[in-house]
């Protein structure tokens, strides 16, 4: 089954780490903004953070919408839990510019040394997809298996992602439930102490707590994380599929130039306009990867 190989690759976000860490500027800014809105709008309004703090409603949301999504999925997907979390905190690990030149780079030295002479530095490959790509060349693989055996792992990939994606989107479909269910037993918890209407105010507002981190939890986070791994899930598999097609250019034997244009093709005009600049500034270097 042949993929629609000219999807676009969303540019790279600025990561303020590299490799194994971690952190999505973009992430952790859009969450910061947004607790950060609602504990400003509280201070004008006269609150005080402490005022949404209290322990028993925190306690049935967060216990309840864990315990409600542990039943929905498999115990493994939870343990499984903590590495969703950091996938939808990390910035994206490969540069779609790094990956073309990477690619035009064993172009070349595919012209200057044939083939074979591209396992070593395939075994040096960080990138697991990318270094089973240039194997399988190197093995003398026919195209279309590779391929095959490209896009099964894409399909794979993409599957462990959806996993992930979709338990953050049940926790957060559950939180905000209970928090209504946690509301309701304040409120009837505040009707069994009628006889002392001066504690009917605190109890009704302990009781609207529980809907407030409902709320709060699916809706500026478990749903947020969920809509950022199926964003980074798509643009690593845009990435791969834009790999695909520079392992195939080499085994047929394009020069690197034709590899980069090929590669190119696939990223977005930012990216291509990036890509250009680079070019401009540097021509020699851009020479001599595409030679």
């Amino acid at each position: 089954m042949r993929r629609n190989t000219r999807r676009e690759v969303i540019g790279p976000q600025r990561p303020g780490r590299t490799r194994d860490g971690i952190v999505d500027l973009a992430t952790i800014a859009g969450l910061a903004l947004a607790w950060g809105a609602l504990l400003t709008a509280l201070i004008l309004e006269g609150g005080h953070p402490a005022d949404l703090v209290l322990v028993s409603p925190l306690v049935l949301v967060l216990g309840g919408t864990l315990g409600a999504t542990c039943v929905t999925v498999s115990l493994e997907e939870i343990r499984r839990l903590p590495a969703y979390l950091r996938l939808g905190l990390r910035a994206p690990l490969m540069d779609p510019l790094a990956v073309v030149n990477t690619m035009v780079d064993f172009a070349r030295r595919a012209r200057q040394e044939g083939i074979l002479g591209l396992e070593a530095s395939a075994r040096r490959l960080e990138n697991r997809f990318m270094r089973r790509g240039i194997e399988l060349v190197v093995d003398g693989t026919p195209s279309e298996l590779i391929r095959e055996i490209l896009e099964t792992d894409i399909a794979s990939m993409l599957q462990r992602h959806r996993r992930g994606a979709d338990l953050m989107a049940t926790a957060g479909g559950f939180a905000p439930t209970m928090g209504i269910i946690g509301t309701v037993m304040g409120l009837i918890h505040m009707l069994k102490s009628l006889s002392e209407p001066g504690k009917m105010g605190p109890a009704i507002a302990a009781a609207f707590l529980a809907t407030l981190y409902g709320v709060m939890l699916a809706n500026l986070f478990f749903l947020p994380i969920s809509n950022k791994l199926r964003y980074r899930s798509e643009q690593e598999a845009a990435i791969y599929e834009m790999i695909i097609e520079g392992v195939l250019a080499i085994q047929s034997g394009d020069n690197p130039r034709m590899v980069q244009m090929k590669m190119l093709a696939f990223l977005s005009p930012d990216l291509q306009n990036r890509a250009a600049r680079l070019r401009e500034e540097n021509p020699r270097e851009t020479e001599r990867r595409a030679a």
